[in-house]
């Protein structure tokens, strides 16, 4: 039973210190939509997705006015579409007509994002699966509010690295696809390993085949909340550090409970997950970067980085699970570097490289995660990139993945501004030798011995 006082106690961290809901996403099922007629899957989808969502928004702006939380996105996310597409679509141009119904379902609903478009090839690749995949550059040049994933790899299956492959190229092809918009598309596009089926951050969302029909997950953010309370207790011990840490996390996530169950009872819809994780925005004061300096770094990305970072994700875990009855997502600490502006200023000042942020994602939530590259870096070196992600959370059992903007026309030493919580972002050097030999070998990564577990 969540308390008014709790309620009440929250005020100080909303008002002074960027404390938010960050989203409440809708999960919604479309297998029961499928058909053999294309326009008559469309118009499937389009009725199921508005029927469902039709007071998502209205319902999360007055839980706003009533609990005077900040609500900042209302999204969406369905069923892989590589899924609900594949008894019609025979090509990725009928897989684009999906997106753009997606889009215009989300646009109507009034939700910012909507995730799914999407395909789980782990292990292998139907032709569904790889039209699917072929047609995101021209799904997401075309709309405005769907994003992409692809799952490529998990601890159990290995890596598909013929998907890796193709991914590298997907990426360069949306690129190109967005350039007079800053290759914006691929802002909107998420490689995964082991990705899970609740997460309710965009762009990597989607409605697993597990779930409900309908499911209401949210994620919770609070950056600032914790720097401020590191703060008081700057030069303590790091028993007094964790402590502080997982303490704050409860509180956070308590908010992010009382939000769920509001949602959930006024729509009718069961609450799924809260998401844990720490994500930041471009708003100084709200940053990832800024716990790791208040820790006692001089600069993100110096010695000491990683353990801090693993500090810190280890104790939202902690204090975060025992706040809600249903943890879930992806839960920990993100670090995007232009949706992070002490992260920005760390990669300025030269104390934060791609290889620095490589390391610092082997405990972090996700991967690397909004980082602009030249848009002369090769298909194979992104895809190289992706490869070594994914190794990542495929040995140690984690989700990692890799959202990376080869930003075309543009070079090392350049900024990049996506606006909105996108943020901009300093153009980063990329490791200039080749991996294409390797790449180009085809097949799978097998599974880690320690993921045989029957």
């Amino acid at each position: 039973m969540i308390t008014r006082f709790e309620v009440n106690e929250t005020n100080k961290m909303i008002e002074q210190e960027k404390l938010d809901v960050r989203t409440i996403t809708l999960g919604i099922s479309l297998l029961d939509c499928c058909d053999s007629d294309l326009d008559t899957l469309n118009r499937n989808i389009y009725d199921k997705i508005t029927r469902v969502a039709k007071d998502l928004v209205s319902t999360g702006r007055e839980i706003e006015i009533e609990y005077g939380i900040p609500i900042v996105n209302k999204r969406i996310s369905v069923t892989p579409i590589a899924l609900v597409g594949g008894r019609t679509c025979t090509c990725p141009e009928d897989f684009v007509t999906i997106a753009r119904t997606l889009d215009k379902a989300a646009r109507d609903m009034k939700v910012n994002f909507l995730g799914g478009y999407s395909a789980l090839v782990s292990k292998g690749m139907t032709k569904t699966d790889a039209d699917l995949i072929h047609s995101i550059p021209g799904a997401l040049s075309s709309t405005e509010r769907v994003c992409s994933s692809v799952n490529i790899g998990s601890t159990r299956t290995g890596i598909n690295m013929d998907a890796v492959k193709l991914m590298g190229e997907i990426v360069k092809e949306t690129a190109e696809a967005t350039k007079e918009n800053n290759s914006l598309g691929c802002a909107k596009l998420v490689v995964f390993c082991n990705a899970p089926d609740d997460n309710p951050f965009m762009a990597g969302a989607f409605h697993g085949v597990t779930e409900a029909d309908a499911v209401i997950n949210v994620g919770v953010s609070g950056p600032g909340v914790v720097k401020h309370a590191l703060e008081r207790v700057r030069g303590e011990n790091f028993e007094v550090l964790c402590e502080t840490v997982k303490k704050t996390a409860f509180k956070v996530t308590r908010v992010g409970q009382l939000v769920a169950q509001e949602a959930s009872e006024r729509l009718g819809i069961p609450f799924g997950i809260v998401d844990l994780s720490l994500a930041p925005t471009p708003s100084v004061g709200d940053s990832v970067a800024e716990i790791l300096e208040e820790m006692g770094l001089e600069s993100a990305g110096a010695p000491g980085t990683t353990a801090a970072l693993a500090l810190l994700n280890d104790q939202v875990k902690k204090g975060g699970v025992m706040a809600s009855s249903f943890v879930g997502g992806l839960s920990g600490a993100f670090i995007p570097v232009s949706e992070d502006q002490g992260m920005i200023d760390a990669v300025n000042r030269g104390a934060l490289t791609l290889e620095k942020l490589e390391a610092m994602t082997c405990v972090c939530s996700v991967g690397l995660d909004m980082i602009a590259i030249p848009g002369n870096t090769s298909a194979a070196t992104i895809s190289g990139i992706i490869a070594d992600e994914a190794a990542i959370g495929m040995v140690n059992q984690k989700t990692t993945a890799v959202r990376l903007i080869p930003v075309i026309g543009k070079d090392v030493g350049d900024t990049v501004e996506f606006g909105g919580l996108l943020g901009h972002a300093p153009v980063q050097r990329v490791n200039p030798f080749g991996c294409e030999d390797f790449i180009n070998r085809g097949g799978r990564i097998p599974a880690p011995i320690h993921s045989f577990r029957n």
